[in-house]
């Protein structure tokens, strides 16, 4: 079977259990910035060479991927997405994000004023201050759909905060 189905043609697009959505939507906004996110770090992944570093850029894409299954389910069918045993973000990956955080910290942030991405001369550490810098909007773009009246579970808000946050600590920690 082809990718191309002609079925985005009209301008809208599936989200799971069958159903379609503008491609304009808020949903799908949020969905693109998480995917720009993932690939980001997919760029900040190729180039460390730290393994501590690849394995948890692979943990955090592993959750974006199912934060995305999130997104792509319309609030009416969550109860449809939980039975199917989809991943989910939980309490559990808001507390793993933060210590990470906590962990990266405690090796001793490099703050030299305002960050300048690529001023370490490193393309992983660049990556990864692309990567905050995309987890912000699309941060933005989920409190947008939620705002819309289109609830977005508070760990799944939250979860873009946290990340943020480690991504900033993590471009300001060595993984030369």
């Amino acid at each position: 079977m082809s990718i191309i189905t002609g079925r985005g043609d009209s301008g809208d697009t599936d989200l799971l259990f069958g159903r379609r959505i503008a491609k304009s939507s808020l949903r799908i906004e949020a969905l693109g910035n998480v995917d720009e996110l993932n690939a980001a770090l997919g760029l900040a992944r190729a180039a460390a060479s730290d393994p501590q570093w690849i394995s948890l850029i692979d943990q955090l894409q592993e959750r974006l991927i199912g934060l995305m299954g999130q997104l792509a389910c319309r609030p009416e069918d969550d109860g449809r997405y939980a039975e199917k045993g989809y991943a989910a973000i939980t309490q559990a990956d808001l507390e793993w994000v933060t210590e990470q955080a906590h962990g990266y910290e405690a090796q001793g942030i490099k703050f030299t004023g305002w960050a300048r991405p690529g001023a370490e001369g490193s393309l992983a550490r660049a990556g990864i201050d692309f990567s905050r810098a995309v987890a912000r909007r699309a941060e933005r773009s989920v409190l947008a759909l939620h705002e819309s009246g289109e609830p977005v579970s508070q760990e799944v808000r939250l979860f873009f905060n946290r990340l943020s946050d480690l991504l900033w600590i993590l471009a300001r920690v060595s993984s030369d």
